[in-house]
């Protein structure tokens, strides 16, 4: 059965991961000359700003009851291309800007790991549930990373390796690929392919950062 006691816990951890990502996004695009998210509020920290009912609640509780991977998306941060300098690059930039921040997330929980009196080990009490908190922000962090990293359109990996092909090969990829990235990511995961593609780099992250 799942111990919906640590729910509790993945649950906000993912909530406010999901933010921090969608964060990324907005700033970086407002840096880079777009403020269409910023105007829409959507530089905050209040995850009702960011909150997909189905990829924010629905498929983590799903993954969570099912014993899967626990991952998820929040709505996505609009960027008008007109506002941007330098199309491609700064697009390329605002699209790996969120799992940047899993990543810069999930290296900060491990450090602040190191702090915890007994670290993964404290077994009772605050250094418990400290150690606990900080185990699922480097894990949940890491597959969020990972898993936006994925090449398919509209992940925030897709957009990113548009920007990085020559122009007329990333055209092709978009029109060929951007229609059915969210049948290709269904497919992935009846099929049980979506994990396989997740967990090599997700273990090898995970080897390097976890205490």
């Amino acid at each position: 059965m799942p111990d919906f006691g640590q729910l509790l816990i993945i649950l906000p951890v993912l909530l406010f991961s999901l933010t921090i990502h969608e964060m990324a996004h907005a700033v970086t695009a407002d840096w880079y000359g777009d403020p269409t998210a910023r105007r829409l509020g959507r530089i905050s920290l209040n995850p009702l700003v960011h909150l997909d009912p189905v990829g924010s609640l629905l498929l983590p509780l799903m993954g969570f009851y099912f014993g899967g991977f626990i991952f998820g998306w929040a709505k996505p941060v609009p960027v008008n291309p007109a506002n941007l300098k330098n199309h491609r690059r700064d697009f390329l930039v605002i699209a790996a800007a969120g799992p940047a921040s899993n990543i810069a997330l999930a290296i900060g929980a491990s450090a602040l790991l190191g702090f915890v009196p007994g670290g993964l080990g404290a077994a009772e009490g605050i250094p418990a549930v400290l150690a606990t908190l900080g185990l699922f922000m480097v894990q949940l962090n890491l597959l969020l990373a990972v898993f936006n990293m994925l090449p398919i359109p509209p992940l925030d990996g897709g957009n990113v390796l548009a920007g990085l092909l020559p122009e007329t090969l990333a055209a092709s990829y978009d029109r060929l690929i951007r229609p059915y990235g969210f049948l290709i990511l269904i497919v992935l995961m009846a099929t049980g392919w979506l994990s396989r593609l997740i967990d090599p780099p997700y273990a090898f992250l995970l080897r390097w950062l976890q205490p």
